[in-house]
C-alpha cells in the first residue's frame, strides 16, 4: 500500500507516510487537533537521518521532523521476549508493512491511519468502533502489555461515554491473573495515573481497575470508595490541578503509597498535607458549633489544640501547612479539602492569610532584640491579633 508521497515537504517527499493513532480517532470524534504522531513505511533510519530527521527513539526507531518536530517512526512489528512491557524485541524493517504496525497497537480506535490526502487506513475495524463508542483491543497480544490495562483505564476515563468490550475486560482480568501487570514499574504507572487524574471522569479510570482486579496490585494501599470518588469527581468538576487530584484520590490510603506511585514532590507535599488540614477543619466546625468557642478560641494561642475555633485555630490551621511561606498550596489545598467537606469558604481562608502575612516579622524581631524565644511568642501574638481584628 503506498502513501500520498508528500510533495509539499522536502523531508518527506517520495515516503510513504501517514498519521496514526490519537490524532485520526480525536478528528472523527470532532474533537480539538493535538499532535500528530507519523509512521513511514518502506524506509531505513538512514534515509531519515540524510533528510535532517533528529533520532529520538530507544527501543525503535522515532525521529523528529527537522522542522515541524513532529514524531515519525519507522513502521515496526514487536515480539514478546521476556515479561512486563518492557519483554519485547521489536522490528522495524523494510518489510513491515502499514497494516504490521497498525496490528501491534493497543486499541481499534487507535489502530487507524490517514493519508496525507484524507484517505483513511482502518484495517482492524477502529472507524466503527469510534461510532459506535466501543473500546476494543487489537488482537490477542495484547494480554502481553500490561501497560495496555493502565492505557485501557485511562481511555475510559477521557472517553466516559464509551463502553468497554466485554472480551477486552478478560483479557485484562489475564493480565492480572498471569502477573503480567507485577511487572509494571512505579514511573510507568504514575504516568498513566496522571494522565487519567487530569481527565472529566477520573474516576472511570479507578473503576475499570477495580473491574479488571488490578488497583490492589498497581496501587497496593490506594483506597477507593464512594467518599474518594465523589472527592474526585468534585476535583474534576472544578478543574483543579494534578496536585490537587492525586492529593484527594490518596487522602484515606496507605503512606507508604506515595513511594509505590512515585508522583512529584508538589503531589506527595499535598497528598501529606490534606489530612492535616481536613483535621484541622473538622476541629473549626466543632468548636463552631459550641456556644463558648469563641471564648476559648479568644484565650488560645497558636498552634494549639485543633479542636478550639476562631482566630486561634485559624492561625493553628494556617501554620500547619507552612502558609506563610507557601501560601498557594496552603489555598489549593484548602479548595481540596472543599471538595470533601463542601463548607470551606477559600476567599474568607485568603483574607486570613493576607492578615497573618500583614504582620511585620521584621519589625518585631528588632523589638525582640534578637532574642528567639520573644520573636517566636511576639509573633505568634502580632498575629493572632491580626485574626482577632479581621474576624470583628
Amino acid at each position: 500500500m503506498s502513501g500520498n508521497r508528500g510533495r509539499d515537504d522536502p523531508a518527506t517527499a517520495g515516503l510513504d507516510v501517514y498519521i496514526v493513532g490519537g490524532a485520526v480517532r480525536d478528528a472523527l470524534l470532532g474533537l480539538p487537533a493535538g499532535d500528530r504522531d507519523w509512521v513511514v513505511v518502506g524506509a531505513m533510519p538512514e534515509t531519515l537521518a540524510a533528510r535532517g530527521f533528529t533520532p529520538v527513539g530507544g527501543d525503535f526507531p522515532v525521529f523528529l521532523h527537522p522542522d515541524t518536530r513532529e514524531e515519525y517512526a519507522l513502521a515496526r512489528t514487536e515480539r514478546k521476549s521476556g515479561r512486563g512491557y518492557r519483554g519485547f524485541v521489536f522490528h522495524a524493517g523494510q518489510d513491515v508493512t502499514l497494516e504490521d504496525d497498525l496490528r501491534r497497537r493497543d486499541l481499534t480506535v487507535n489502530a487507524i491511519a490517514r493519508m496525507p490526502d484524507g484517505t483513511l487506513i482502518d484495517p482492524l475495524g477502529g472507524v466503527a468502533d469510534v461510532r459506535a463508542r466501543i473500546l476494543r483491543h487489537v488482537g490477542s497480544a495484547f494480554v502481553e502489555d500490561p501497560v495496555r490495562l493502565l492505557r485501557l483505564a485511562r481511555f475510559a476515563a477521557r472517553f466516559h461515554d464509551f463502553s468497554i468490550a466485554p472480551e477486552t475486560l478478560d483479557m485484562c482480568r489475564a493480565l492480572v491473573r498471569n502477573g503480567e501487570v507485577d511487572a509494571l514499574v512505579p514511573e510507568r504507572v504514575w504516568q498513566e495515573f496522571a494522565k487519567g487524574l487530569m481527565t472529566g471522569h477520573p474516576g472511570r479510570m479507578l473503576d475499570v481497575l477495580v473491574e479488571c482486579g488490578a488497583l490492589a496490585r498497581v496501587a497496593p494501599g490506594l483506597v477507593w470508595d464512594a467518599e474518594v470518588s465523589a472527592g474526585l469527581a468534585c476535583a474534576a468538576a472544578r478543574r483543579l490541578d494534578l496536585a490537587q487530584r492525586h492529593a484527594l484520590l490518596c487522602r484515606k490510603s496507605a503512606p507508604d503509597l506515595q513511594n509505590r506511585l512515585r508522583a512529584p514532590s508538589a503531589c506527595r507535599d499535598l497528598a501529606r498535607l490534606l489530612p492535616v488540614v481536613l483535621d484541622r477543619l473538622a476541629g473549626i466546625a466543632r468548636a463552631a458549633a459550641q456556644p463558648d468557642a469563641g471564648v476559648r478560641a479568644g484565650s488560645s494561642v497558636a498552634g494549639g489544640d485543633s479542636a478550639q475555633g476562631g482566630p486561634a485555630a485559624w492561625l493553628a490551621l494556617l501554620e500547619s501547612c507552612d502558609a506563610l511561606r507557601r501560601p498557594d498550596r496552603c489555598l489549593a489545598l484548602l479548595a481540596a479539602a472543599d471538595c470533601v467537606r463542601g463548607d470551606v469558604d477559600v476567599a474568607a481562608w485568603s483574607r486570613r492569610l493576607d492578615a497573618v502575612r500583614s504582620v511585620d516579622a521584621g519589625a518585631i524581631a528588632r523589638a525582640a532584640g534578637g532574642d528567639a524565644a520573644r520573636i517566636r511568642d511576639d509573633l505568634g501574638a502580632a498575629r493572632l491579633r491580626a485574626l482577632t481584628v479581621l474576624a470583628g
